[in-house]
Parts: structure tokens; sequence; C-alpha cells
């Protein structure tokens, strides 16, 4: 979606000024609003509800400190964690741990925290030699960002070690893993949180309460995308050279991780047996956000076409690319079926939700198109997010140029509606002059791990009341192992239907962990 930069201010000031006013009584929320507009971060507390943790901060272990896991330590909350280990196979990432990338994304630990306290972190080759340890050093939980591949064998080691998990999405290469994981959770009473971050990110969430408020109207359209142009000459972030301090890992330490070399290693998400693709590392993160806006139900149903076009195939790009050997597709375009509103009563009430993601072309933005009856909104690479009326017979007005202001509703339901003005007649601010906060809020980061460590000192005993995760209106997770394994089977089941070039229907028993039915089983993948 292209916009001039004064539609966007539109669009950004329209969404502040909308929040605020749908926000109305609830104080918590203007508080958190008034805060994020002064730039405030690590607003989980004051704004989802949970009290700030009063006790010792949980004893935590970081276990992969790659590209992910040092945005990880970079953003752990120390009022909550106590970082007293981190593990990792490679020894550039230890290191990377301490030293970071030079940058504010990945600052590394020393920075962080101090090089005196820093110091007193112990480092370990392995998990294996972690949890050997985790008794003498208190460890009460473990934050995983490891290869997708291996989450689910070290959440598990750690789980039936009794200790607490909080593991990177995807939350594993299969959906028998990640029933695996929940029932091994539950056996142990511990938590298992995964890292969806939207569902902690202040953004998504007030966004997310525009569209339930009816504000937008009815959704039969969402369009996510993830595009990024990778056919310049070394313009490819997951193709990765081999640091000189890996070169003496032996291959029996390889091998152990179900990793055939290396480069497998180091690259491991170019590969079918170890990743999962575009559709499990960036799609995952847009159909989660998708599902949250429609209610967070099921899909129903889901087709989609992906092909290896770019890489490997000579004549096409630059001849860097030409011997390239990843295995996962590089184009990737799927359609989602959800229920709409009233599906139950209608069969054909359906939401479609369209996702893509391409390595030649970056023209537009990574985000999420939000399409209503009566508005629509934008949320643009995790960090802003803008709304506008929709134009319509009878209305005053709509699209991109033009302001807008929440009334009290005059519809049959009695929500709120927008109404809009010209932008001409001089720039009169939404709601008595929203702020553009959007872009001063964190992406979520710091208020999953915050959330973690306040469910553990608070819920860690009891956390499976009548057999299931405990809701979050009861202090539990928002993203517990339930409902990230329903992003799993959505990104899973999209690429067996490429794979197989199927149209394929979920089935209700696929998102029941107790069930043994898997999307896997039914459809022949080898495992």
């Amino acid at each position: 979606m292209v916009l001039t930069p004064e539609q966007e201010l539109i669009g950004k000031q329209n969404f502040s000024g909308a929040v605020e006013a749908v926000a109305g009584a609830d104080m918590t929320r203007r508080e958190a609003i008034k805060a994020a507009a002064a730039g405030g971060i690590g607003l989980g507390a004051a704004y989802f509800g949970y009290k700030e943790l009063e006790a010792d901060p949980v004893r935590v272990a970081f276990i992969g400190t790659g590209d992910e896991g040092n945005i990880l330590l970079n953003e752990h909350p120390p009022k909550y964690m106590n970082v007293v280990a981190i593990a990792d196979l490679r020894p550039s990432n230890r290191e990377r741990a301490f030293r970071g990338d030079g940058n504010e994304v990945r600052m590394g630990l020393i920075k962080k925290l101090g090089a005196d306290k820093a110091s007193k972190i112990e480092v370990f080759n392995s998990h294996k030699e972690l949890l050997d340890n985790a008794k003498r050093l208190g460890i009460e939980a473990v934050v995983i960002a490891t290869p997708l591949v291996t989450h689910a064998p070290i959440a598990i080691d750690c789980l039936e070690s009794g200790l607490h998990v909080l593991t990177e999405k995807l939350m594993a290469r299969t959906v028998q893993s990640c029933k695996e994981m929940i029932r091994t959770a539950k056996k142990n009473n511990l938590l298992l949180a995964v890292g969806h971050q939207r569902h902690y990110s202040v953004l998504y969430h007030n966004a997310n309460s525009l569209v339930q408020s009816g504000l937008v109207g009815d959704v039969k359209y969402i369009r996510a995308q993830w595009h990024r142009n990778n056919s310049f000459p070394n313009s490819d972030s997951w193709q990765k050279g081999i640091p000189s301090a890996d070169k003496g890992l032996k291959d029996a330490d390889l091998k152990a991780f179900k990793f055939d070399s290396l480069n497998h290693l180091i690259n491991w998400r170019l590969y079918n047996s170890t990743g999962g693709g575009l559709m499990a590392e960036l799609g995952s993160h847009q159909m989660d956000a998708a599902s949250i806006f429609l209610g967070k139900v099921h899909p129903l149903a889901v087709s989609g076409y992906g092909g290896k076009n770019f890489y490997g195939i000579p004549g096409v790009g630059p001849k860097d690319k030409w011997d390239d050997d990843r295995e996962i597709d590089d184009h990737i375009y799927v359609t989602f079926e959800f229920p709409g509103t009233h599906f139950e009563q209608n069969d054909r009430d359906k939401a479609i939700v369209t996702y893509s993601s391409i390595n030649t072309n970056k023209f537009e933005p990574y985000g999420e198109l939000v399409y209503g009856s009566r508005g629509t909104l934008f949320m643009k690479t995790e960090k802003e997010a803008m709304l506008w009326k929709e134009e319509g017979r009878g209305s005053q007005g709509g699209g991109p140029d033009q302001r807008l202001w929440v009334i009290s509703g005059t519809t049959t339901g009695g929500g709120p509606v927008l109404e809009a003005y010209e932008t001409t007649s001089g720039p009169k601010a939404a709601s008595g002059g929203g702020p553009d906060w959007a872009s001063n809020v964190s992406r979520g980061y710091t208020e999953e791990m915050e959330h973690f460590c306040y469910a553990i000192r608070n819920h860690g005993s009891d956390y499976w009341p009548g057999g299931q995760p405990r809701p979050p209106k009861e202090g539990g997770l928002r993203c517990n192992g339930v409902v990230a394994m329903a992003d799993a089977i959505m990104a899973l089941t999209a690429n067996i239907a490429m794979d197989q070039h199927k149209y394929i229907e979920f089935k209700p028993e696929w998102f029941d962990f107790e069930s043994d039915a898997t999307p896997e089983a039914d459809f022949g993948v080898d495992v």
C-alpha cells in the first residue's frame, strides 16, 4: 500500500485518536496510552493488568544466543529476570551474547547489565550441560531461541527437568512435537510460553480493540505480506558465512542436534529438515496477527503456491545466486478461509486472509491491511498503525486523505462510528489531539518476558486448572502452548498445501493437544 507522507500522518493521527475515544473510561488503558506517548516501554504490567513483580526476579537461563536470542537478551527485563546462564553450541554466539553487535538492537549483556554483573553469568556449550548445573545455579526457567528443529527436544528436556519454558516461535517443526511439548508441560505443571510477541504488543492490542468494537465494521478480508529483495549481490541476510570461531566444532556435536554440517547449522532456515521456510519464519507472525483480529478463531481451509523461483536458477539474477543450494521456497502465496462473525448461522459468512512472501521486490513494507466495511486498518512493520474511514453512500467522506473522529454510535448496535472531514478544513485533531504514540511503543518482547516471570511467581504452582492452561483473564499467558500450536498448525498446513498442491480443510482434532491427529499424519508427511 503506497501512501504519501501526509496520508500516513493522517492515518496515524486517526488511529491514536480513535484508540483514545474507544478506550473511554478505561483508565488503565488511557494511562498506558499516555505513557506510550511519552516514549515509555515495558508497559505490560500497567497496560495488561498484572502487578509488577514484588518478589525476587526469576532465575533464568537463555539457550540459543544467535540473532533472535540476542534480541531477547537485549529486551529482557532485569526487574523480572535474573539471567544466570547462557548456552549455545556455537562459540561465536556465546561471545556475541556478551559483546553484542555494536548497536542498540543487540547491545550485548556487558552493556545491558554492566561488566561486573555480566561476568557472573555462567556459559555452557549445550543445553545438556546447562541442565546438569541447573540445580546448583537455582535456575527456574529457560528462554529458548535455537534453530526450529531443536525447539521441541530442548523444551521437553527442560520441562522434564522441572523448568518453565519460553520458546521462540514457530513453536516446533511439527504439530506432533507441539502436542508433546504441551503434554509435557501439563504433566509437570509448568508454564509453556511461545514468543509470538504481538500478543504483548500495546500497538496490536489497541488496534484489535478498534476491530472488536466494530469501529471498522465487518472484516471480510485481511491482506498480509512480507516482501524482501534479495536479488542484489550479498543482499540475503539468511545466507551466512561460517565464522572462524565456529570452525572447530566437531561433527559429533553437530549430528547430536541433527545437523549434517556446520553450514547446515548456521543456515538452518534454508533447509526443510531444520526450518519451516518463509511461512514459519515470517508468515507465522502475520497469520497470528490476522487470527487475533478475527477473534482467535481457527481457520477453515488453506490453499496456495510456493516455489523456488529465483535462487539456484542459472540466468536468473546475479551469478552469486546461481549455485545457491537452499531447499525452501523463495516465493509463497497462500489463501486462508476463516469463519466470519455469523458463520454458525450461515456458513457462507467467511473472512479471507491472503499472505505473500517474496524475495525479489520490497516496494511495499511488510505488514497487515485489515479491510472492514466501515474502515481500513494498516499495521505497518509492527511499529505503526493507521486508520481511515470507508466512504459510503450518505456518509461524510472517507479515504486516506481525510481525518476522522469517533462519535457515539447511531447504528442499531449503538457502537462507535467514524466521521470524517476534508483535510483542507485545517489540521483538526482527532479526539482532542490524539498523539502519534504508535512509533514509541515496544514491540512486545519485554512485555512477554515480564508476564512470563509474573505468571511463574503468581501461578507457577497452579497453572493447569481443569487440565487447560490458565486463561489470560485469570492471569494466564496470552500466548501459551495451546494458542501457539494453532499458529504452528496454520503455518505447517500451509506448507503441506503448497507442497502437495492441495486445498486443505482444517480438522478440529488437529487443534486438540490431547488428540494424536496431526496434518502431517493425515497427509503422509515424513517427520
